[in-house]
């Protein structure tokens, strides 16, 4: 092009009329001017809601709870590959959400990723179940004996729900429900603390303790029962403020590898 010369818009171009609500490449001056007011007050425009985005979290979410129950249930067997599609299908969701869900099972101790192949449910045995519980026994047994002096007894009182709930799903002999109402009931417990990094860790490693052990045997409903009751009692020795019941309690009770397998 010639210094001086002034590009043209091809003549085969049409130009497209001015949209209302939308900006052109000739700006403003192609649109009609507005009708002159008749001093009448217009309504003030009324302002464009945005349009609701999909809610991939609370999908993954929802992915995320259901490969939990399978892996509780023994639905997803230590051992087996499952690949992310194939699951995908199974819960009538993109690969995307079940991926980001296996990641975070992963990190939890659930699962390994298997390259090019997907998530392999991973093996515990007794004595990785054994080294959970005591691990757990030195935080949680310490952190209950101090909140059994600091915290009201009506404030224990707030946690039966959680307790009985974890009961029920035991008289059930409904392992799932109970796995999750043991983890509510713990992590209230220990949230009492103030100490969100006690309770992160608390939360991570009880996780890990749930997780079935291969080939061990399943907790008969006699044996759910007996550790849900622990927590009912728990909470009448914190609530009678009965010190030493309390620590012999929480001492039984966390010192055991007896998890929902």
């Amino acid at each position: 092009m010639e210094q001086g010369a002034v590009e043209r818009e091809p003549r085969t171009r049409a130009r497209m009329p001015a949209r209302a609500g939308f900006a052109t490449p000739h700006g403003p001056r192609d649109r009609p001017a507005p009708p002159p007011r008749t001093g009448a007050a217009e309504p003030p425009p009324v302002p464009r809601q945005p349009a609701p985005r999909p809610q991939r979290h609370s999908v993954r979410g929802q992915v995320l709870a259901a490969l939990r129950q399978a892996l509780l249930g023994g639905e997803l067997a230590p051992g087996e590959v499952y690949s992310a599609p194939a699951l995908a299908e199974r819960y009538g969701v993109s690969a995307t959400p079940v991926r980001e869900a296996m990641q975070q099972l992963a990190g939890e101790g659930a699962v390994e990723v298997v390259p090019n192949r997907g998530f392999r449910v991973c093996e515990r045995s007794s004595r990785d179940l054994a080294e959970l519980a005591e691990v757990r026994a030195m935080l949680e047994v310490p952190a209950i004996i101090r909140l059994a002096r600091a915290v009201p007894p009506a404030r224990w009182e707030e946690l039966r729900p959680l307790a009985a709930e974890g009961v029920a799903a035991a008289a059930r002999g409904d392992r799932v429900r109970y796995a999750e109402a043991d983890h509510a009931f713990h992590h209230a417990v220990i949230s009492l603390t103030g100490n969100r990094r006690l309770t992160e860790v608390a939360d991570d490693l009880l996780r890990r303790a749930q997780w079935p052990a291969s080939g061990g045997p399943r907790l008969r409903t006699a044996e759910l029962l007996a550790d849900a009751s622990e927590h009912t009692a728990l909470l009448d020795a914190l609530i009678s403020q009965e010190y030493a019941v309390v620590e012999r309690i929480a001492r039984d009770h966390l010192s055991v590898a007896r998890h929902p397998h």
